[in-house]
């Protein structure tokens, strides 16, 4: 029963197990179970005298025991540690019913186990003398005969006479149960020790309240032994030994009920910390972007998690990197995996690169389920009547036919307000039945996360049984499924459920959009999502906590880790602590994205940006040969030119310029290479700073790890300290479509002179706005090697017309995507994929050949 519930938050129950019907086993069990009931604070166990064992006892959890008797308890009361341990009711009851102890003699009779071991501690740190026995114990007549106390742990047989105990001795009978309500002289310690149980209940409600405040880190950071040369970045990954993932969580304040340990290194993050700490306020919020990059990547991944081993293990500001979950498809095809690199690493790399905590399988799983269940519907409305229909959907079930409840809100939503299947007319029926499904129109393709490239287009329903509905179709890439951005930008499991039901998937044949919720699967996708939807915790390489969670695309969709990631840790670091997100690509893609589309969704304020640089990139801007994986670098990247650097930082200035347009302060971390000489890393923190950022600091952190990055770290300090002016873009309400894309993100930040609409992508256009989505934010579909589109563009095109081709719609993500140009959702393997390089060793099961 409920004996306890009194806090105003949440709900505290005593659960009060009465073991006297159930099987010992059963009873373990169930206090096991209890364990793991968050909602369930302590346990107080009253129960037969055969079911007092040492596997019960201990079946509690210590923190739970308001008993005092399990073994743990036990240990800290004779360890002394006061203000860590329970003391036993009834030992309680029977030291304070007892006055001055010091030097006298107590004889416990038949009192044995924890009760008797607490009995004893606790007399003996009174002062007195103790001795145990039995009622049938030999000698028993002389030892009552030359004792003070006797305390008796069961009724005193007839057998035993009083004359046998000496004059002025005193006796208490402790055996009587607790609940039972007697309070006669004979058990006087029975009212006492009700009394003290609910102190002790008290006192752990005091502990579990304090328990679910912020607590201060107690982070113990790994030791870092750079060395020189380099080693592959598996190979220091490696070399380093990470914490056990439940100590990590100890050590940052997660609660024990509150992680979902995967393996040695990894745990998921249930969402139920958020309202525990939904008063606690905000960290700072940091955001890594880049200017336009080399095909070779400029290290955003690497200079976040440089920056927060810099925060936390060298200037103790507690930090939180939060990054996207990699691909499959590029760890084995050409570009290798996403975990940071050099001496800046989320460890170990190769969980962090391969099936991590199955997130992406399970988007798979849903996205695969809702393409079925299209094709599905499509060929049963087909080849059924609509009383056929009818009854399959709406079965008979022993004798009774009921709606699903998404099968009533569908009703609903067609204005049919009848919950008895038997009361539909025909036409209701029909309208119920029949989605009318456009073939024409699906935009919803099959995922598998590997670049596959000859699925970009295929014919599906060739086998007899699919009665020759035939049509062609593509796979996109896992990463590109629109569950993959709504996992990014929901903000609980009830807002995913909405957004999953909200996903459009056609339009039918009159021209109205159909919907994941139409076709009766938002449930299912829910469920094959539940998991998916907790942030995963990991580490770097000097112990400094990372969350990794969601890797949407970067061109089709918004290309940044999750709000949820982001809010739990806002709330883990405290007021004065950082979190620090990055953005995919440059800032013209990725960091627009994050503001008009990502902290939209999150309502969450940036605090600054970090302009991530290289003297690689901005030479390439500048004028130089160009960059492709795979080649070696022309001796113009390998060598001092200041001109093609100071020609090159046009780019750097216009993305300093398009921060600026969200008034945030920037700061330029200018990621240095080998190859860099001085002089040219001086020319681009001087341009950067003239150009308006706040600060332009160079990075060591790949050969050094967090060291490198203190400087930047101090300066990300100072920024987060400065007036934010922060605000979007654009307005949602006030602007249609075409001007959004048109003369707010065309011009406004890339720079082109306008656009030009295929006549498809005005019909798409006009079709989003009729059918009321005009209001939603953009999310351009756009090469990210150049602000135009057209790769080859380098510094910063002017001029230009920004073609359109098409505009597609992510309505359960909640944004609209113009296509510019020809956009590829399935990338293709290479000549000499990284799957040559990557084995297992039989012998030891370690990885090799990630990079």
């Amino acid at each position: 029963g409920s004996i306890l519930n009194f806090h105003p938050l949440k709900p505290l129950q005593w659960q009060n197990v009465v073991g006297s019907l159930m099987a010992h086993d059963m009873l373990a069990f169930e206090i096991l179970r209890l364990n793991e009931d968050p909602n369930v604070q302590g346990l107080a166990l009253d129960l037969p005298e055969s079911l007092y064992s040492s596997k019960i006892l201990n079946a509690v959890k210590p923190e739970k025991d308001v008993d005092g008797l399990s073994d743990v308890n036990l240990g800290r009361l004779v360890r002394g540690e006061d203000s860590d341990y329970l003391v036993s009711p009834t030992a309680g009851a029977v030291v304070e019913l007892l006055e001055d102890l010091d030097g006298k003699t107590v004889l416990l009779v038949d009192i044995n186990g924890a009760l008797g071991s607490s009995l004893q501690c606790l007399l003996q740190r009174r002062g007195a003398i103790t001795a145990s026995c039995h009622w049938k114990s030999p000698g028993l007549q002389s030892k009552l005969h030359h004792v003070d106390v006797v305390v008796a742990g069961s009724p005193k047989p007839e057998s035993v006479p009083v004359s046998w105990l000496k004059p002025g001795t005193t006796l208490i009978n402790c055996s009587s149960d607790l609940l039972s309500g007697s309070n006669t002289t004979e058990n006087a310690v029975c009212s006492l020790a009700v009394a003290m149980r609910m102190q002790n209940m008290v006192k752990n409600t005091e502990r579990w309240i304090h328990s679910q405040q912020l607590r201060k880190w107690d982070l113990h950071c790994l030791k870092l032994q750079p060395l020189s040369p380099v080693p592959s970045d598996i190979e220091i990954s490696r070399a380093q030994s990470p914490k056990a993932v439940d100590v990590l969580a100890k050590e940052i304040g997660l609660l024990t009920d509150e992680i979902e340990i995967y393996g040695q290194t990894k745990a998921k993050v249930r969402l139920s910390l958020l309202e525990r700490l939904k008063d606690q306020p905000d960290g700072k919020y940091v955001l890594v972007a880049g200017i336009t990059p080399t095909p070779l990547g400029e290290g955003k991944s690497t200079v976040t998690i440089g920056l927060v081993q810099a925060l936390t293990a060298h200037l103790k500001i507690n930090s939180f990197a939060c990054l996207r979950q990699p691909s499959q498809g590029p760890t084995f095809g050409v570009k290798g995996g996403a975990a940071g690199g050099g001496y800046a690493q989320v460890i170990p790399m190769e969980e962090f690169n391969l099936h991590l905590t199955g997130d992406i399988h399970a988007i798979t799983a849903a996205n695969n389920l809702l393409a079925a269940a299209i094709d599905a519907r499509i060929l049963h409305e087909n080849t059924q009547s609509d009383k056929a229909l009818y009854n399959r959907l709406v079965p008979v079930v022993k004798g009774v036919r009921g709606f699903s409840s998404i099968q009533l809100a569908r009703l609903r939503r067609l204005g049919i307000n009848k919950t008895d299947p038997e009361t539909l007319t025909e036409e209701e029926i029909s309208r119920f039945v029949r989605l009318d499904i456009d073939p024409s129109t699906i935009t919803w393709q099959r995922v598998v996360d590997t670049n596959d490239r000859f699925l970009r287009k295929i014919t599906i329903g060739q086998a007899n049984t699919e009665k020759g509905f035939v049509r062609q179709a593509q796979f996109d890439i896992a990463v590109a499924s629109e569950i993959m951005a709504i996992l990014a930008l929901t903000t609980s499991l009830e807002d995913m459920k909405e957004r999953l039901g909200k996903i459009v998937v056609a339009n039918d044949k009159k021209g109205e959009p159909v919907t994941a919720e139409d076709l009766g699967v938002t449930g299912a996708l829910a469920v094959l999502m539940k998991d998916a939807i907790k942030p995963t915790l990991m580490q770097t390489l000097e112990g400094t906590p990372v969350f990794v969670h969601a890797g949407p695309f970067a061109n089709i969709a918004h290309g940044n880790s999750s709000i949820l990631a982001d809010k739990i840790a806002l709330k883990l670091v405290g007021e004065k602590g950082f979190v620090v997100t990055e953005a995919g690509f440059g800032a013209d893609i990725g960091m627009e994205k994050f503001f008009n589309i990502k902290c939209r969704a999150s309502g969450l304020v940036p605090s600054v940006v970090v302009l991530v640089a290289t003297v690689r990139a901005l030479k390439m801007h500048g004028g130089g040969p160009s960059v492709s994986a795979g080649a070696p670098l022309k001796k113009e990247y390998t060598e001092e030119n200041l001109q093609l650097v100071a020609d090159g930082c046009c780019n750097l200035q216009k993305q300093i310029q398009i921060t600026q347009l969200f008034g945030v302060p920037v700061v330029v971390a200018l990621n240095v290479f080998k190859t860099d000489s001085p002089a040219e890393v001086d020319l681009v923190c001087k341009i950067a700073k003239q150009s308006g950022a706040f600060d332009a600091v160079p990075c060591n952190h790949w050969s050094d790890g967090g060291r490198g990055a203190v400087k930047l770290a101090q300066a990300v300090e100072k920024a987060a300290n400065q007036k934010s002016s922060f605000k979007y873009l654009y307005s949602l309400e006030h602007k249609p479509l075409l001007e959004k894309i048109d003369t707010t993100i065309a011009q406004k930040v890339y720079g082109a002179e306008d656009i030009e609409l295929s006549p498809a992508a005005q019909s798409q256009i006009d079709r989003y706005t009729r059918q009321g989505f005009g209001k939603l934010p953009i999310c351009m579909a756009k090469t990210h090697l150049s602000l135009s589109h057209q790769p080859e563009k380098k510094g910063v095109p002017t001029g230009f017309i920004l073609p359109i081709s098409d505009v597609r719609a992510s309505i359960g993500a909640g944004f609209i995507y113009p296509l510019v140009g020809t956009m590829s959702t399935m990338p293709g393997l290479p000549t000499r994929p990284c799957f040559y390089d990557i084995d297992l060793d039989p012998v030891t099961e370690e990885v090799k050949g990630l990079f």
